[in-house]
């Protein structure tokens, strides 16, 4: 007999997140994966034990937020810098059932403003140790990347 859960999308998100405490908590490491396309790889492009060749390497805890890491790239690629660049944020994961890899849209944040998704943690989106972090990055100049505006794999 199949036994379901009767836990809903929004009991979850009202689970407390317990603070880090970074003091004594060791960093993960976390790799991330920019396109400054407005774009997020394709899946195919993380196939077969490859990933993208474009790899920032971050040293940071679960309760990272979405605006903490935009900060971080920033520090790398100064042209993300410009006020009004937009970052789509996704996670990339592999599945457990069959030999691929997955993609779950998490949130975004824009340089010089504030957003909805700043405050939103690695953790409260049930990111996993060694799953990767995609981010398309969108320069200011360009229209913003509509919702879901990934590419097929």
């Amino acid at each position: 007999m199949a036994v379901e859960s009767r836990v809903t999308q929004e009991e979850i998100k009202k689970e407390p997140e317990k603070p880090v405490d970074r003091e004594k908590t060791c960093p993960l490491l976390l790799r991330v994966f920019t396109t400054n396309n407005g774009r997020h790889h394709r899946m195919d492009e993380f196939a077969r034990g490859n990933v993208p060749s474009s790899e920032l390497q971050i040293y940071t805890w679960m309760d990272a937020t979405l605006k903490e890491l935009t900060s971080l790239v920033k520090e790398v690629y100064p042209e993300a810098r410009k006020k009004g660049t937009h970052f789509g944020f996704a996670i990339v994961y592999p599945d457990p059932k069959r030999q691929i890899y997955r993609v779950k849209e998490i949130g975004n944040t824009v340089s010089g403003r504030k957003g909805a998704d700043d405050s939103m943690t690695l953790q409260s989106q049930r990111f996993q140790i060694g799953d990767y972090l995609d981010i398309a990055i969108t320069p200011p100049n360009r229209a913003p990347p509509l919702q879901g505006r990934m590419r097929p794999y």
